[in-house]
C-alpha cells in the first residue's frame, strides 16, 4: 500500500476526461469518436493546476528537495527566493458539453426519477443507505488521488486536502448514522396518537435534483447537499465546477458501481452553456447552489414554474469579526498572553485559513479607533511568520509527522489574483496602507497565482473592500468609533447575514454588550461567534444564513429535510379485526398489517 509520501511527492497528476451518463463512464477521446447515449462527439479542454513546475530565474538551475517540485528554500511572508518562476502545469482534460449534450444528460436522469417511480427512488430507505455505504467503501480507494488533485488543481495543502476527504467521508457517515437513530426517516411504529385516525409520517423524495458546488470545497460542500439528495431517494445532476472539478472525474466509478444507472449524471462545461436549458425545461425539481447570488438568480429566473423549484442556495458573506473596547483596556502586550493569544490565533485561522478563500472567512474586522493602528501592527507581525509556498511543502522539519505544510498557497487562477489586486489598489487609493511586509506580493513571476497576504489599514467605507467579498488572502481592518453608530448599522443594512465572530476579554467582559449585540444580531446571522472564527463545523449544527447569504439549512439533518417532502399514510379505525376475516371483512388495520409486509415506503429501517 502506498504510504503519503507517495500523493505529495513527484510528477503532477494527469486526470483524463471522462463523462458519466446514464450510470455509464466512459473516457473522452482526443480523436473526437462518438460517444454512446447520444453525447456524439465532446470537446476537450486542458485544466491548469494552480500550482506549477518551479523553474530558475538565472543561469543556476533551481535546487530542488526531495519533493520533486518544491523550492529547496523556505519561504515566509517576508522572505522569498526570488530566482523562483513558476511556470503552468496542464494536470488533466475536462469534458465541455454542449447544450444538446446537457438536454441529452437531462433526458437520463428523467428517465431514472420516472415520474417517481424509477428504481432508486422506489428502492427502500435501507436499500439506497446501503448503496451509499458501499459508494462510499469505492470513494475511499481514490483518497490519494482526490488529496493530490486537491493540492494541485487549487492550491489546498496537504492537510487540509486531506481533511476536506476525511471530513466528507464523515459527514456522509453520520448523516446515515442519523437517519438510522431517528424515527423522522421511517418510522418503526404508526402514530395512535390521532384517534380515531392512525397515522404514518415518513418523507419521501421531491424529485431531479440540480446540485453545483464550489471551487473552494468541490469535494465537501458539493457533497454535503448531493448525498442527502440522494439518501432521500432523489436524482441528481452534478454539474461540475469548472474550477476545482477534476476531482469529481475520480468518482464516477464509485458511482457507477454503487447506484442504479440514472441516479446521478454528471455535467461539465460552461455553466451559462449548460444550465440554462435544463432549466427552461421546466424538468428540474430542485436546485441545490452553492456559488455567487447574481448566477443562481439568473438560473431560478430560467425556470418556467419557479414557483415549484425547491430551492437551496449557500451564497456571498461578509462577517465581521468585532473587537469590543474592554479587550484593550490592559493594552495588547504584543498580542501574545491572556485573550490576545487566543484571539489572534483564532483571527489568522479566520481571515487565512486556506488563503481566506471559505464563505465563513472573516472578512472585515472592525477594532475601536483608538486602538486599530496597534491591532494592525501587531497582526501584520504574526502575518508575516505564516508559511508560503505550494501546498505539498514542509515547514520547520523534514520530517512530515513534525512539520507543517504551507499556510498561504496559490490562487486558484490567475483572474482571482487580479481581483485581489484591484481591491488593494482601489483601499490604497482612497488612503489605506499595506501593514504587513511584502503585503500583497506575487511569488514566482508573472504566471504564479502565490499571493502574501495583505493587511489593510485604516479601510473606509468608501472603499470597495469595505463592501465586496474578497474571498481572498486581504485583511481589512475598519477602525469604529462607536458600536451604535459604525458596527450596528453595517451589520443591520449590509446585503449578507452569514454569520459574525464577537471578541471580548473573558476577565473584563461587559457582558451587557455582549448581551445586546447577540439579541441585535440573533435576527441578523445565521450564526454568532464569541472568541472564535467564523465555521460551519460541527456537522450536527444548522449551518444557515440571513438575506442573500442562503436560503436553507445545511447540517447532518436538515440537508435531510431539504431535499425531501413529508409524506403522510392515515387511516380511520373501523372496529373490525383479524377475527372478522372468515366473515369476508377484513377490517382495516388488519389490511394495514398485510400492506406493511410488502411496501417499501413502510419497511423501517434496519
Amino acid at each position: 500500500v502506498a504510504n503519503d509520501d507517495d500523493v505529495v511527492v513527484g510528477s503532477p497528476p494527469f486526470i483524463n476526461g471522462k463523462v458519466f451518463v446514464h450510470g455509464v463512464v466512459q473516457e473522452v477521446p482526443r480523436d473526437k469518436a462518438e460517444l454512446d447515449h447520444g453525447l456524439g462527439q465532446v470537446e476537450l479542454s486542458e485544466v491548469y493546476g494552480c500550482c506549477a513546475k518551479v523553474t530558475s530565474n538565472d543561469s543556476t538551475p533551481a535546487q530542488k528537495n526531495e519533493d520533486e517540485e518544491c523550492p529547496d528554500k523556505t519561504t515566509t511572508a517576508t522572505s522569498s527566493n526570488n530566482s523562483l518562476v513558476f511556470s503552468p502545469t496542464v494536470i488533466g482534460t475536462m469534458p465541455q458539453f454542449t447544450q444538446n449534450q446537457s438536454l441529452r444528460t437531462l433526458q437520463s436522469a428523467v428517465e431514472a426519477w420516472k415520474g417517481g417511480s424509477g428504481t432508486w427512488p422506489q428502492m427502500s430507505l435501507s436499500q439506497r443507505i446501503s448503496a451509499i455505504e458501499s459508494f462510499i467503501a469505492n470513494l475511499q480507494q481514490k483518497r490519494r488521488e482526490i488529496i493530490k488533485v486537491l493540492m494541485w488543481e487549487i492550491g489546498k495543502n496537504y492537510k487540509d486536502a486531506e481533511a476536506e476527504f476525511d471530513r466528507t467521508i464523515q459527514f456522509i457517515q453520520k448523516t446515515i448514522s442519523y437517519i438510522r437513530s431517528s424515527d423522522e426517516f421511517a418510522p418503526r411504529a404508526w402514530d395512535e396518537s390521532h384517534a380515531p385516525t392512525t397515522l404514518y409520517a415518513s418523507r419521501a423524495a421531491i424529485g431531479i435534483i440540480m446540485c453545483l458546488g464550489p471551487y473552494n470545497y468541490p469535494l465537501n460542500e458539493t457533497y454535503a447537499t448531493l448525498i442527502p439528495a440522494l439518501l432521500m431517494g432523489n436524482i441528481v445532476i452534478l454539474k461540475v465546477p469548472t474550477v476545482g472539478g477534476l476531482v469529481h472525474l475520480l468518482t464516477m466509478e464509485a458511482f457507477a458501481k454503487s447506484l442504479p444507472k440514472g441516479t446521478v449524471q454528471l455535467i461539465s462545461g460552461s455553466g451559462r452553456t449548460t444550465m440554462p436549458p435544463l432549466m427552461e425545461s421546466g424538468k428540474i425539481d430542485g436546485l441545490a447552489f452553492i456559488g455567487g447570488s447574481r448566477a443562481a438568480d439568473r438560473l431560478i429566473k430560467a425556470h418556467p414554474e419557479p414557483h415549484r423549484l425547491k430551492l437551496f442556495l449557500q451564497l456571498e458573506a461578509k462577517n465581521m469579526g468585532i473587537y469590543l473596547p474592554d479587550l484593550f483596556e490592559d493594552g495588547m502586550d504584543g498580542g501574545n498572553s491572556g485573550d490576545w493569544n487566543n484571539i489572534m490565533g483564532e483571527t489568522i485561522a479566520g481571515t487565512l485559513s486556506y488563503n481566506g478563500q471559505r464563505c465563513t472567512a472573516l472578512k472585515l474586522l472592525f477594532v475601536p479607533k483608538s486602538h486599530s493602528e496597534e491591532f494592525a501592527t501587531i497582526l501584520a507581525k504574526k502575518v508575516e511568520t505564516l508559511s508560503v509556498g505550494l501546498p505539498w511543502e514542509l515547514h520547520d522539519s523534514n520530517d512530515r509527522s513534525k512539520a507543517k505544510y504551507s499556510q498561504i498557497t496559490p490562487l486558484p487562477n490567475l483572474s482571482r489574483v487580479s481581483y485581489m489586486k484591484e481591491l488593494i489598489a482601489d483601499a490604497i487609493e482612497k488612503g489605506a496602507s499595506i501593514i504587513n511586509q511584502r503585503g500583497g506580493d506575487i511569488v514566482g513571476g508573472p504566471e504564479s497565482t502565490l499571493m502574501v497576504p495583505a493587511v489593510l489599514h485604516p479601510v473606509t467605507p468608501n472603499m470597495r473592500i469595505y463592501e465586496e467579498e474578497q474571498f481572498g488572502p486581504i485583511i481589512p481592518i475598519a477602525p469604529y468609533n462607536s458600536l451604535e453608530d459604525d458596527v450596528i448599522p453595517y451589520a443591520r443594512d449590509g446585503k449578507y447575514g452569514q454569520q459574525v465572530s464577537i471578541f471580548t476579554s473573558a476577565v473584563k467582559s461587559n457582558a451587557l454588550t455582549t448581551a445586546k449585540l447577540i439579541d441585535r444580531f440573533s435576527t441578523i446571522f445565521g450564526k454568532i461567534n464569541i472568541n472564535t472564527q467564523c465555521g460551519r463545523s460541527p456537522d450536527a449544527a444548522p449551518f444557515s444564513g440571513r438575506r442573500s447569504s442562503a436560503l436553507g439549512v445545511m447540517s447532518v439533518r436538515d440537508a435531510l429535510i431539504e431535499f425531501s417532502i413529508p409524506s403522510v399514510i392515515s387511516y380511520k379505525d373501523d372496529g373490525r379485526i383479524e377475527s372478522t376475516r372468515e366473515k369476508g371483512k377484513r377490517g382495516v388495520a388488519g389490511l394495514i398489517n398485510e400492506v406493511e409486509k410488502h411496501s417499501t415506503f413502510l419497511t423501517p429501517v434496519i
